[in-house]
């Protein structure tokens, strides 16, 4: 499985590789994360005063990945929610 925070988090200059790649990253293979507490996405607005990354963030991740694989919103939450569902062993409640 593959986490795509990075392509979200980095800048223009330093993410295009990356967020390239999303959209090629099967979808029964994508996970969602955030880094937090560390590295705030950069396109992330209004940045909280503590400058600190939270896991509330990860609709925003989600948001960037579905537009950088041109897929909607919910279709990228279901898939990357049964992918991390099936690496952890979690049962959906």
């Amino acid at each position: 499985l593959v986490a795509a925070e990075s392509a979200v988090r980095d800048s223009e200059r330093r993410g295009g590789e990356l967020r390239a790649a999303v959209p090629r990253i099967p979808l029964d293979r994508l996970l969602l994360e955030t880094d937090a507490p560390y590295l705030l996405p950069r396109d992330l607005a209004p940045k909280p005063q503590s400058r600190r990354n939270e896991p509330q963030f990860l609709s925003h991740v989600l948001e960037r990945v579905a537009a950088l694989r041109e897929q909607p919103v919910d279709v990228v939450a279901r898939a990357t929610t049964a992918n991390a569902e099936r690496l952890f062993g979690l049962r959906a409640g």
